[in-house]
């Protein structure tokens, strides 16, 4: 298959198929409410190895993932970024498809974390396992 194709497969998979895709690979999602009870995005969290990679879909247009270290106190707004991209939904799903694990990680001796919070609303968290 070339690039060309493999580019085109990508292309003809729906944003649901690239969001199972993530599920497979151990991401949970949370969908934070305004006061209203409205969700007001997606937010897809996988924490593993030293790293948190989180995604954020607030639209189809507007969608962010980061990669920051798993020592980060509030992973909606790290410190220290490792990776981030932005965008449309299809686009940025793919990047972070293609993110490898083994990349943009701190160094060896790196704590290991055993998950992380993330607010589902005011007042409100849960708490997300790593894989």
């Amino acid at each position: 298959m070339s690039s060309t194709d493999t580019a085109r497969a990508r292309d003809s998979r729906t944003i649901d198929d690239r969001l199972q895709d993530l599920i497979t690979r151990g991401y949970q999602f949370v969908h934070p409410r305004d006061a209203k009870g409205a969700v007001i995005a997606v937010v897809g969290v996988r924490a593993h190895d030293a790293v948190i990679d989180v995604v954020r879909l607030n639209a189809e247009d507007d969608v962010v993932a980061t990669r920051m270290p798993g020592d980060e106190d509030d992973i909606l707004a790290p410190r220290t970024v490792l990776w981030r991209t932005s965008g449309a939904a299809g686009a940025v799903l793919d990047e972070l498809l293609a993110l490898p694990d083994d990349e943009a990680t701190p160094g060896e001796n790196a704590p290991k974390r055993g998950g992380c919070w993330v607010a589902t609303g005011a007042g409100r968290a849960t708490w997300l396992a790593a894989s």
